[in-house]
């Protein structure tokens, strides 16, 4: 059988320091560093998976956070059909920049049919966390995100599942309906 070929386009978004660069490296790699080191602009990673009768190529965008690059970074979403919001549960300022944000920047410069997640990073420190579950789950309910999840890089939880949810989401725009196992 012929595999169909699909590109997809995706972007994590959130201010610096809540994980992304850990929560690519999770799913691409599937390791983990303890150290912090900034994205510098953008770092796209590759990946191909293999779902039903579909070969599908993702581009991952891990855009920089830090607000010195607010003027380049527009520039990186296009062409983008679907985004991780990432913020960290530990710091609720990294919340609040979700909708203020990220979202705007999003929705002002991707497609403007793009889809997003909303992702809650450190779940393996929820005991120091300044963000709940329920506020996570309210603010996806408020602006319209497929879903909320959890995850720890640090752990390997819910890494795969947040970018399989993304991909199924995405496909949806191609009129594609597939099934996570």
């Amino acid at each position: 059988m012929v595999k169909k070929k699909i590109n997809l386009k995706l972007a994590l978004l959130g201010d610096g320091a809540v994980g992304k660069t850990s929560l690519i490296n999770r799913y691409i790699d599937e390791s983990f560093k303890d150290d912090y080191q900034p994205t510098l602009g953008v770092n796209i990673v590759m990946k191909k998976l293999k779902i039903e009768e579909f070969e599908i190529q993702l581009a991952i965008w891990d855009i920089a956070g830090q607000d010195k690059y607010d003027l380049t970074r527009k520039m990186f979403f296009e062409g983008c059909i679907a985004c991780l919001l990432v913020f960290d549960i530990t710091r609720s300022s990294t919340f609040d920049r979700i909708q203020s944000k990220w979202l705007e920047d999003f929705k002002k410069f991707a497609r403007s049919d793009g889809i997003y997640i909303i992702i809650g990073k450190k779940s393996d420190l929820r005991n120091k966390d300044a963000v709940s579950t329920e506020n996570g789950k309210i603010l996806a309910d408020q602006i319209h995100a497929s879903d909320y999840i959890e995850t720890s890089a640090k752990l390997g939880d819910n890494v795969e599942a947040a970018f399989k949810k993304l991909v199924v989401h995405a496909l949806k725009k191609f009129d594609i309906e597939l099934k996570l196992n």
